[in-house]
């Protein structure tokens, strides 16, 4: 709205980049439930912290229980799941933070606005990987089961489908690659595109 205006602090955002000795880019980890992204992350995130980093994981979950907990599973509701998402991932980079973020958002669309609401030029989207056989196997929040029962509607990969990145930042394979592989390949994402620097 044009009558609201936010008062500038006397904390920059450079000051906070300096003073945390980072670049506050949002990882957006995009996938199939399953594949593998909250994991990862989780691991990427640990990784992170102890290295001295100011970092913070956005799960999907968290937000669908809270902030997001009057909204469905229609395209629409998801659309919105996303860009509420992504304005609070905004709000944390504003702040200074790395932000890992871990939605399914399944549609290239949606992705996009996601990286329209970043900081321009601070968004990496990571593609997290795995075939949908694999992700019915592992199902490790029984959403696949009640998908396939009827319990679930248009659950995606089920009854909705996805689109897969086109050209994301970084893929990763779950169906090859260890948590451990994955972790290592996104701390060479994060030196290279400047968000760390190297130990």
């Amino acid at each position: 709205m044009q009558h609201l205006f936010r008062k500038k602090g006397k904390v920059s955002f450079n000051d906070r980049c300096a003073a945390y000795n980072q670049e506050p880019y949002i990882f957006w980890f995009t996938g199939l439930s399953g594949a593998g992204k909250s994991t990862i992350a989780d691991a990427f995130e640990k990784y992170l912290f102890d290295q001295g980093q100011v970092v913070f994981s956005l799960d999907a979950d968290d937000l669908r229980k809270k902030l997001n907990a009057d909204l469905g599973f229609s395209m629409e509701d998801r659309a919105e799941n996303v860009r509420r998402a992504a304005e609070t991932a905004r709000l944390l980079q504003d702040a200074g933070v790395i932000v890992l973020a871990t939605f399914i958002s399944p549609t290239r669309a949606i992705r996009k606005q996601a990286r329209e609401i970043a900081r321009e030029g601070m968004f990496l989207e990571v593609f997290v990987k795995a075939s949908l056989e694999t992700c019915i196997a592992r199902d490790p929040k029984g959403f696949y089961k009640k998908a396939m029962n009827g319990e679930i509607k248009n659950y995606t990969g089920i009854a909705s489908g996805y689109e897969a990145p086109d050209h994301p930042e970084l893929m990763l394979d779950t169906d090859v690659d260890s948590v451990d592989g994955c972790v290592k390949i996104l701390i060479q994402l994060a030196v290279s595109a400047g968000v760390i620097k190297e130990k």
